[in-house]
């Protein structure tokens, strides 16, 4: 085992650790509800928290492990694609804004759920919407565990099964006990540490490829396509490029763990200050880890396999002590996201399932017992699932993610902006949305040379305002 650069990996979790008892000890002497604090944090997260929250929780083992990889073999046009992701926490925080944290509060929603249930008034939308959640987030979240354990793997030399065991011992531990308060705080520690191992890392890399001159020279003598915009192979074209603003950039709006995070903040400041925060950082982050993907590619040439690149560029031109500092950024990303995806489909079980249809008048006490009972089980669940992953897993993550967009977006955005979308229109939507997009991802990918969520998200659009019109003499929007 490299105890070099396992020892900062382990002090870096301790350090999670040490966060998830603090919050636990908030939860028990807070004066606020304990659904509001151990999912929303009691709404009182500020501008820096709230901004590097949504930061880490977006930032997954795509961002941070798949995505350099990719940019490795298809060379700076996949830098390019990736910076639609710029817009992300601005666009969340701009788009729902005010308006969504002042709904939230009067329909004292804890959940992206809640707020359709208040907003719409429909079984039939919370229980498709806590269904769609449960099963797209599961399965992100089994895919996100194996990325953890892989990592952990690589670096340290233990077995699969015993990196995930740490990896999901020590998420488990601070979401159970901490709750979203330990979530966002861990979050901000781990965007910092993303944000500056990202900083030493693309300096190392420059540094050993002889400067940036020598590399892009480098990189045109090898195949003068991976300095254009169109890929290794010309195979990004305007239009596939383009149509990832709206997986990456736009779609995000309809994504819950995102979206949870803007009725969480405590005030109008906050935002504010998180809509910079949060714009610069990502941009700094996205830019530099994709570009460092590129930049790897003459120093380590011949890597067949997209995920090994980030640790082994660390372990190449790094000391092995900062090259465990550093590789904390992808671990941190990986956990943030898992974090954050358990929540969700907790409160979805918990909240919006349970006590909204089966018990409503259970004790606290219960309620309780039962969050944290539901976070382990489900960490359970998906610790045994990533024991053998299937292939599929890790595609899975983005269809996922997709699948959540196209169901979503619009029952969010428009059930906040306009008074004649009803019930029937975001049931309409939420079922299109989902269908369409499973059919056209197995039978009519990228249709029209675009990303497959494009038409799924146009159609269930449709869905959302022809329903709503055809209906709007059925029903009333609740004030």
């Amino acid at each position: 085992m490299n105890w070099s650069v396992v020892i900062p990996l382990m002090l870096f979790l301790l350090l999670i650790f040490v966060i998830g008892f603090w919050a636990s000890k908030h939860i028990r002497t807070t004066n606020t509800s304990f659904l509001s604090e151990y999912f929303l944090g009691g709404r009182q997260l500020g501008g820096l928290i709230l901004a590097m929250t949504m930061i880490a929780t977006y930032g997954s083992a795509s961002s941070f492990i798949g995505g350099p990889g990719v940019a490795y073999t298809e060379g700076l046009g996949w830098v390019l694609l990736a910076m639609s992701q710029v817009v992300t926490g601005y666009f969340v925080l701009m788009v729902l804004g005010k308006k969504f944290a002042i709904m939230s509060r009067r329909y004292k929603a804890v959940t992206l759920i809640d707020f359709l249930k208040g907003r719409y008034q429909s079984m039939w939308v919370v229980l498709v919407s806590a269904f769609s959640i449960i099963i797209f987030l599961f399965s992100a979240m089994a895919a996100q565990w194996v990325g953890g354990a892989r990592l952990i793997e690589s670096l340290t030399g233990l077995s699969y099964i015993s990196a995930l065991f740490i990896f999901a011992l020590s998420v488990l531990v601070y979401v159970i006990l901490g709750g979203f308060r330990a979530v966002a705080l861990t979050d901000t520690v781990q965007g910092i540490v993303m944000l500056f191992g990202t900083l030493i890392l693309l300096v190392a890399t420059i540094v050993a490829g002889g400067g940036i001159d020598n590399i892009m020279a480098d990189l045109q003598a090898e195949n003068p396509n991976l300095i254009t915009p169109y890929g290794a192979e010309g195979s990004l074209s305007a239009s596939y490029v383009s149509s990832f603003w709206i997986l990456v950039g736009v779609g995000v709006v309809g994504l819950p763990h995102v979206t949870v995070r803007a009725m969480s903040y405590k005030n109008s400041k906050a935002m504010h200050r998180a809509l910079i925060i949060g714009t610069v950082v990502v941009g700094f982050i996205m830019l530099n880890m994709h570009l460092i993907g590129v930049f790897a590619r003459p120093i380590l040439p011949g890597i067949e396999v997209g995920d090994k690149v980030m640790p082994l560029i660390a372990l190449e031109v790094l000391p092995a002590w900062l090259a465990g500092v550093v590789l904390a950024a992808p671990m941190a990303a990986i956990m943030s996201t898992v974090d954050s995806l358990l929540l969700v489909v907790s409160s979805a079980v918990v909240k919006d399932v349970y006590l909204n249809y089966i018990e409503p008048k259970a004790t606290y006490k219960k309620v309780r017992k039962l969050s944290f009972s539901i976070t382990a089980i489900l960490g359970i669940l998906v610790f045994l699932m990533a024991l053998d992953p299937p292939e599929l897993l890790i595609w899975l993550n983005l269809f996922a993610f997709g699948g959540l967009e196209a169901a979503f977006i619009w029952p969010v955005v428009l059930g906040l902006y306009w008074k004649t979308g009803n019930k029937y229109g975001a049931l309409a939507s939420m079922l299109i949305g989902i269908f369409s997009y499973i059919i056209f991802h197995l039978y009519l990918p990228n249709l029209f040379d675009m990303h497959t969520v494009v038409m799924p998200v146009l159609l269930s659009l449709g869905g959302y305002v022809v329903v709503s019109i055809a209906t709007s003499s059925r029903t009333t929007v609740p004030e």
